[in-house]
């Protein structure tokens, strides 16, 4: 990381990723990158330990579907499900965003995340951070209305995204939520620890509310309907792009709205979260611009606007 990034869990000073190859029999390879979901307990050794494990019943005409049937949602099924999707643009010679239905691809526009910091920190960052319309800061049940009324004196037009990673109880939620809502704040990412979601029931925020941790995949949508209003869907957590356009598809016919994350990482990791990003209302794939290296064919970052990525890089 360019300095080290804090969240209400933990500080992480370097991101470590597992990159995976899938080659066929013609000797045709496919790329991806997968950082994993540390809260969940995933490592870059325990994804590779399960990708060797169902490795014997990888072959040449592997499914999506039968990839889903052979390794969980999560870290490691990312990492396959990408690297399948570069592999079979590569094999045919149609981008991964044609093969996956979309009309085109479009530059979208990503927030760009504040991780928490004393308060010459805070403002430093929101003055550095001028050139970005969409701001998501890191909060936690200490620092919360400070990090927002610091940051909007350094960058008065920023809109405001706050993600509290699970550190709020459902009292603080309710008394900081009129504040928020008076400073602007737009969207309220997972408050509360993922579990206790049933505590948002019947709650009427004048704020959407996001669910991050608490929304895996499919079979997360269910208990957060008529609780949250939006979904962050991460590949790392949902287990690859297959999985992640389903969920982004379920969802919104359930009348959700969508948020696309990462885990950070570089390029390569947002490469299949940028064909996602194209059906978000917010976009948050600023892994790289928080990190000091990235891949030799990296996505191009114009401030906050991010374009289409190369097919030399992925898809």
């Amino acid at each position: 990381m360019h300095e080290p990034f804090e969240i209400s869990r933990d500080i992480i000073t370097d991101q470590p990723v597992l990159m995976v190859k899938l080659t066929d029999a013609l000797g045709v390879s496919g790329y991806a990158e997968t950082a994993g979901v540390d809260y969940a307990g995933e490592t870059t050794e325990s994804m590779a330990a399960q990708i060797a494990a169902i490795a014997p019943k990888l072959h040449d005409g592997l499914s999506y579907g039968e990839l889903m049937q052979l390794l969980p949602a999560g870290g490691a099924r990312n990492g396959v499900d990408c690297a399948l999707w570069d592999l079979r643009a590569k094999q045919t010679g149609i981008p991964v965003w044609k093969a996956a239905g979309l009309a085109s691809l479009k530059p979208v526009s990503t927030a760009l995340t504040l991780g928490l910091g004393d308060e010459a920190t805070t403002r430093r960052k929101a003055r550095d951070a001028r050139g970005y319309p969409l701001l998501k800061l890191k909060v936690d049940a200490q620092r919360h209305l400070d990090i927002v009324r610091l940051v909007r004196e350094e960058h008065p037009t920023a809109r405001l995204v706050v993600d509290a990673n699970q550190s709020w109880t459902l009292d603080l939620l309710k008394a900081l939520l009129p504040q928020l809502h008076a400073a602007g704040v737009e969207l309220v990412e997972q408050p509360l620890p993922q579990g206790l979601d049933s505590q948002l029931d019947g709650l009427q925020s004048p704020i959407p509310l996001a669910a991050d941790e608490s929304c895996t995949d499919r079979a997360s949508l269910p208990s957060l309907m008529g609780r949250y209003q939006y979904i962050n869907i991460k590949l790392d957590k949902c287990g690859g792009l297959s999985e992640g356009l389903a969920l982004a598809a379920e969802a919104r016919q359930r009348g959700m709205g969508l948020m696309v994350g990462n885990m950070c990482g570089s390029s390569l990791a947002m490469a299949p979260a940028f064909l996602l990003a194209q059906q978000c209302t917010y976009v948050d794939l600023d892994g790289p611009l928080l990190q000091k290296s990235d891949r030799a064919v990296p996505m191009r970052y114009e401030n906050d606007v991010i374009q289409a990525p190369d097919t030399a890089l992925w898809g």
